[in-house]
C-alpha cells in the first residue's frame, strides 16, 4: 500500500521500512521510467544518473531503484554517493535523458526519499503525484514489462564535479587568503566541499565533515541554529573569518559571520546580489515568500529586478528559468546561480562564490550588510502538524485574516504597519513554518501573537 502523503510538492520523502523500502523503490524506478519515456517520447535509449546521500539505507534503495529502471529498458549511470548538486551536475556534462538522487536531505536519518530530474528539470507538483498514479498500476496487464533491458555503468562522479567547480570558481578568487570553518553535518559535503575551498586558498577547520548517515553529532540542518552550535563556538576560538555548514545532501547552506552571527539565506541574497550588480545591470533576483522584505527593498533599490515566489527548489529552478533570471535563494539556504553556472540549487557552488566576494574584499563578513536599517526577526519557526490538516489549517487562518493586507502566493504573508508574518504549510515535514520581522521588538512580538491566536483557532476547528 503507497502512502499518498509522502508524494510531496517537490520530492518524495518518508520513513525508511514503513513508507519507503527496495519494494517501493523498484515501482518507483518502473514508473519513473515510462513516465521518462512518455515525457521524452520515443528514443533509441534512454540515460538516467542515479545518486545517493550516505543514509544507511541508500545503497540497498539505489540497487533495487536501478533493477526498476533497467527492467523497463533504461540505461543507468551510477554517480555514487555525493551531494544531490554532483547527481544534478552530471545530467548536465553527461547530457542524461534524467536524474534520480536517494535522499531525504536534512530529514533525520531513519528516512530516504528521491529528488528526479526529467531532461534538465526537476519533478514536482502533479508529476509528482503522476508518478504515485503510475506505481499504483505497475505490474498491471495494460503495462507490460519492456522487452528490452538496460545496462548500469559507474563513473567518478565525485571527482568531474570537484574539478568542475574548482574550474569554474578558482579564476575569480582574489589575493585574500580566508580562515573558514566547516560543519559537514556528518552529510555528503565535505568529501568535496572541504577540498574545493582549499583547492580556493582557504584554510579549513573540518568538524563532522565524514559522511555517517545515523547523523551522530547533530540534525543534517544548518538553518537551525541549534545544530551549527559547535560550528560558531569553533569561529570564535579560531577567530575565523567566516564558518559554513551543509545540510544532509549539501543543496543547502548555512553561513556565520566572524562573530559567529548566523547569516540566513535572505541575507546571503543580498550579499551574492550586490556583488552581481557589480557585473550584470538590472539582473533579476528571485527570493522565496520567507526572505525578508528588507532583502526585496535593498535589491530593488540598489538595481535589481527582485521576484517573490513559491518556497520550493523545484518551483524555484522553474522560476529561474522562467525569467530568465540570474540568481535565486531560499530562507532555508537553497541558492541558485544561473550567473557563470547551471542553474540549479548547490551549497558548494554558493560556498565558492561566497569565499570570491570575501577574498577580493579587506571588508568582515559582517560588513557587508553593517550598512542595511536594523530589524527585528525570527528565523523560521517550524511547528507539528499532520499532514492531513495543515493545508486547511492555513486556508482557515487566510480566511481570519481578511482585516489585513494579505499575500497568498504560498501559505499567507501578512504586511503590517511596521513587518510583515508568514505561516504556510511545509512540503518536506508535518509541520507549519512561520516567520515574522518588524522594526522592533515589540512589534515583532505582537505580529507573532496575531498569527499564533488565528493558527491555534485554526487547529481546534481542525481537530475538534
Amino acid at each position: 500500500m503507497l502512502n499518498k502523503a509522502i508524494f510531496r510538492e517537490y520530492d518524495i520523502r518518508g520513513v525508511y521500512g514503513k513508507d519507503i523500502d527496495e519494494s517501493f523503490a523498484e515501482k518507483l524506478g518502473k514508473a519513473y521510467a515510462r513516465k521518462l519515456k512518455s515525457e521524452l517520447g520515443e528514443k533509441s535509449s534512454y540515460l538516467v544518473g542515479v545518486g545517493r546521500d550516505c543514509r544507511l539505507s541508500g545503497p540497498s534503495i539505489v540497487k533495487s531503484l536501478v533493477t526498476g529502471l533497467i527492467s523497463e529498458g533504461i540505461d543507468v549511470l551510477d554517480c555514487g554517493m555525493g551531494p544531490t548538486p554532483q547527481l544534478y551536475f552530471s545530467v548536465f556534462s553527461h547530457n542524461l535523458n534524467g536524474g534520480i538522487q536517494v535522499t531525504a536531505s536534512h530529514n533525520p536519518g531513519d528516512q530516504n526519499g528521491f529528488k528526479m530530474m526529467i531532461g534538465k528539470g526537476t519533478l514536482s507538483g502533479e508529476k509528482i503525484q503522476d508518478l504515485y498514479n503510475r506505481m499504483l498500476k505497475v505490474g498491471d496487464s495494460e503495462n507490460p514489462k519492456s522487452d528490452v533491458v538496460g545496462q548500469c555503468r559507474s563513473v567518478d562522479a565525485a571527482n568531474e564535479y570537484l574539478h568542475f567547480l574548482t574550474e569554474s570558481s578558482a579564476k575569480y578568487i582574489g589575493k585574500r587568503k580566508l580562515k573558514v570553518v566547516v560543519d559537514g553535518g556528518n552529510g555528503v559535503g565535505g568529501p568535496v566541499g572541504v577540498p574545493l575551498l582549499r583547492a580556493l586558498g582557504c584554510e579549513v577547520i573540518e568538524i563532522f565533515t565524514d559522511p555517517d548517515g545515523r547523523f551522530p553529532n547533530h540534525h543534517p540542518d544548518p538553518t537551525v541554529l541549534e545544530n551549527i552550535v559547535e560550528m560558531r563556538r569553533v569561529v570564535l576560538e579560531e577567530k575565523a573569518d567566516l564558518g559554513i555548514a551543509w545540510d544532509g545532501d549539501a543543496d543547502r547552506i548555512g553561513v556565520v559571520d566572524e562573530n559567529a552571527d548566523p547569516i540566513f539565506g535572505d541575507m546571503l541574497l543580498v550579499i551574492f546580489g550586490r556583488a552581481l550588480l557589480k557585473e550584470v545591470p538590472n539582473p533579476t533576483i528571485i527570493g522565496d515568500v520567507k526572505c525578508s522584505q528588507l532583502m526585496f527593498d535593498t535589491l530593488e533599490k540598489e538595481g535589481a529586478n527582485a521576484v517573490m515566489a513559491k518556497t520550493g527548489h523545484s518551483l524555484i529552478k522553474a522560476k529561474l528559468k522562467e525569467l530568465n533570471a540570474e540568481i535565486a535563494g531560499e530562507m532555508s539556504g537553497h541558492m541558485f546561480f544561473a550567473h557563470r553556472y547551471l542553474g540549479f540549487d548547490d551549497a558548494l557552488y554558493a560556498a565558492a562564490r561566497l569565499i570570491e566576494i570575501l577574498s577580493q574584499t579587506d571588508k568582515k563578513l559582517s560588513e557587508l550588510l553593517s550598512d542595511l536599517p536594523k530589524t527585528c526577526n525570527t528565523p523560521e519557526i517550524r511547528f507539528d502538524c499532520p499532514d492531513e490538516i495543515k493545508f486547511k489549517v492555513v486556508d482557515l487562518v487566510k480566511e481570519d485574516m481578511k482585516e489585513f493586507d494579505v499575500d497568498s502566493l504560498d501559505g499567507v504573508r501578512v504586511k503590517f504597519e511596521h513587518g510583515w508574518g508568514l505561516v504556510r504549510a511545509s512540503n518536506t515535514q508535518a509541520a507549519l513554518v512561520m516567520r515574522f520581522e518588524a522594526n522592533n521588538e515589540d512589534n515583532l512580538q505582537k505580529y507573532r501573537s496575531v498569527f499564533e491566536e488565528k493558527i491555534e483557532r485554526a487547529v481546534k476547528k481542525q481537530t475538534s
